[in-house]
């Protein structure tokens, strides 16, 4: 009799460890899925096709995905206090479009953590303490499925590829640890053309669809053309390309997004920021080209960032009015940007306490262009007073080393 005890008790035993052991690899895995900062994060994006949500790429479930409406939009996780984070993994689910580039941005200052082409699967950048990260599409051969954006810090992050039945290679292109996504200068397809005979106003997000709009205005230097798009405050303008002529471009009434825009022709400005509310614009990615002064014009007040962006032949990148209306103190940061046969990077007025704050630049057929010109403003009706290049000084906030000339 005590045999058959023995057999039971062995076999409760087999079972207990095996419990054990299945109850470890449960710890792990849930270990693992806690260190998922985009659980329990809130989500939002551009745009999203039917019968997909937000939400969908931080429930845990790659059985549920979004995707934009059309072939490019972005989607984002967000938290209700500062995160770190280091590292993403984008986990797409079949049957859409190919991802052929992308970029992943910080949500809270415009800029750019990383890019590449191809479909990405693990993303590491710099440690950034963030309330919001965006995942961003801005090429892909139709609309992509994103089944999960997870967020980690540090060490924990897959070290295995989880990428869903992946579309392309891995990310090629601008290493994803260098947080650059650098741009190439190379100039977006148009999705189509629209045609418009006045300004449209925007409100909230205006998706373009990277169809070309066109045209109003001369193609002239004229200050009084009007604006092809004026955003009101807290407005968004993305994936659009503006025909020639465009008039005065891109009008800022408030605090403004300006994303993924591209400008065939700069024509007076390519944007003027209007708002004086203080607070911050952002020009995050896009390009432009064809122009003979001002790219950036900063006729209020507050902070203009500009970060991932190509200009090609204009005299300046950004200006701060010298000589309007109302004076104000203007600050400009600037990440990132590939600029080609231009003559100043920034200008600024230093008499009314101007800074720009300057940063990964590089420069191609512009060896004599300045980089930070310091202006002495004045009141309308004069002429700014040139007064020099500053380096690294109280108003000039930009080192050599932050600046490629090739």
């Amino acid at each position: 009799m005590r045999r058959p005890v023995a057999l039971r008790w062995i076999a409760v035993t087999a079972t207990a460890v095996t419990t054990a052991a299945t109850m470890v690899a449960l710890t792990s895995t849930q270990a693992l899925a806690a260190d998922n900062l985009s659980l329990g994060a809130g989500a939002d994006g551009s745009s999203k096709a039917s019968g997909t949500s937000y939400g969908n790429v931080r429930d845990g479930n790659t059985g549920t995905h979004w995707a934009p409406a059309g072939a490019t939009g972005y989607v984002s996780v967000k938290w209700g206090s500062a995160t770190t984070v280091s590292s993403a993994v984008v986990k797409q689910a079949s049957g859409g479009g190919s991802i052929s580039a992308w970029r992943l941005l910080n949500a809270d200052s415009g800029s750019v953590l990383a890019g590449g082409s191809g479909s990405p699967s693990t993303i590491t950048f710099s440690s950034t303490s963030l309330k919001k990260l965006t995942f961003e599409i801005t090429s892909a051969s139709g609309a992509p499925r994103i089944a999960e954006l997870e967020t980690y810090n540090g060490g924990s992050t897959p070290t295995s590829s989880p990428t869903a039945s992946p579309t392309s290679s891995p990310t090629a292109g601008p290493s994803p640890t260098s947080g650059t996504g650098t741009p190439t200068g190379a100039w977006p397809s148009s999705a189509g053309s629209v045609t418009i005979n006045g300004t449209v106003s925007v409100s909230g997000t205006f998706d373009g669809g990277m169809k070309t709009y066109c045209c109003i205005g001369d193609g002239s230097q004229g200050e009084s053309q009007d604006p092809m798009f004026k955003i009101a405050n807290g407005g968004t303008l993305q994936n659009v390309i503006l025909g020639s002529p465009a008039g005065d471009g891109v009008h800022c009434e408030g605090t403004c997004t300006i994303r993924n825009v591209w400008w065939n022709d700069i024509g007076e400005d390519a944007a003027t920021f209007k708002g004086t509310g203080g607070g911050t614009s952002y020009v995050i990615g896009g390009g432009a080209r064809s122009g003979s002064d001002k790219t950036f014009q900063h006729n209020g007040n507050g902070t203009v960032s500009i970060s991932g962006f190509y200009l090609s032949g204009s005299g300046k990148l950004y200006r701060g009015c010298g000589n309007c209306t109302s004076s104000y103190q203007r600050h400009v940061k600037i990440d990132n940007v590939l600029l080609n046969n231009i003559d100043m990077v920034a200008g600024i007025n230093s008499n009314w306490g101007d800074t720009a704050t300057i940063t990964r630049v590089t420069l191609t057929s512009s060896s004599g262009a300045t980089v930070c010109g310091k202006y002495q403003g004045v009141a309308k009706g004069s002429e700014p007073k040139y007064l020099g290049e500053g380096w690294n000084d109280a108003n000039c906030k930009v080192n050599r080393s932050d600046v490629t000339f090739k």
